[in-house]
């Protein structure tokens, strides 16, 4: 008698001990795998399911994880720690944009019907709004988050910053992963990545003028900043561009 494949599954798994990171894995026995994950005391709140996807063979998230090392090579965990360099199966991205890899793959390969988003039970909803309550009084500092940032991309930063503070009063809030720039609201948040600018617009889709096309549609996107607009500025000759759409979305952002 032929035994039968014990199928796993690749996991997305988020944690509110860090919001700002999505785990990406395989295991052949989920529960067991969380039971494990969980153990430590080191963590404050447990990791939960977001969404799994059945695979047929063992160890397909790796090749996942090149993808997304090869789009962007900024978004996984690597730390060096006693000499040693550690890569770790954490990216830098919501929940949302990792499923959406996983859509798109299942879409593709035709096996959407492997595919399945976990619904937050009642427990998972209470700590998730314990942890955003911790995050909104927790103070952090500008200095930190151009840390993450080489010498042109801090110096990016600070051309565009006194562009941005040229148009009124605006304050200028550090928050865990990007500089929000406020009047009443945010009309623009800054994510200071190793080598350029991800900029959030605070406008629904269809009310920026963009002849150049030149800001990207994150409607149907899971993502960090508010708004509907991404602007990602490599090279100090965007900046004068960008500021003609940052203005729009302060002018939008006043009332």
């Amino acid at each position: 008698m032929t035994e039968k494949k014990n199928n796993g599954v690749i996991y997305i798994l988020s944690n509110p001990s860090f919001p700002e990171y999505v785990k990406i894995g395989y295991a052949d026995d989920l529960q067991k795998r969380l039971k494990e994950l969980n153990r430590s005391e080191c963590i404050p709140f447990a990791f939960r399911v977001y969404a799994v996807y059945e695979v047929a063979e063992r160890l397909q998230d790796k090749a996942i994880h090149a993808m997304i090392d090869n789009l962007n090579p900024n978004l996984r965990a690597i730390d060096t720690f006693d000499g040693k360099k550690r890569t770790k199966e954490f990216f830098a991205m919501t929940v949302d944009d990792a499923f959406n890899i996983l859509q798109t793959i299942a879409n593709i390969s035709g096996t959407a019907d492997k595919l399945h988003k976990l619904t937050p039970e009642g427990k998972t909803i209470e700590e998730e709004k314990k942890a955003e309550e911790i995050e909104n009084s927790t103070t952090y500092l500008e200095s930190d988050l151009l840390s993450k940032g080489d010498t042109d991309a801090v110096a990016l930063y600070n051309q565009l910053k006194t562009e941005i503070l040229k148009l009124g009063d605006i304050s200028v809030q550090p928050k865990k992963l990007y500089v929000a720039f406020k009047t009443k609201r945010n009309f623009t948040d800054v994510q200071i990545q190793k080598q350029n600018l991800k900029i959030f617009l605070n406008m629904s889709m269809g009310t920026l003028k963009d002849p150049d096309g030149f800001a990207a549609d994150m409607s149907t996107t899971g993502h960090w900043g508010n708004g509907d607009y991404c602007v990602r500025v490599t090279d100090k000759s965007q900046i004068e561009y960008t500021m003609k759409l940052i203005k729009q979305s302060y002018e939008s952002n006043l009332t």
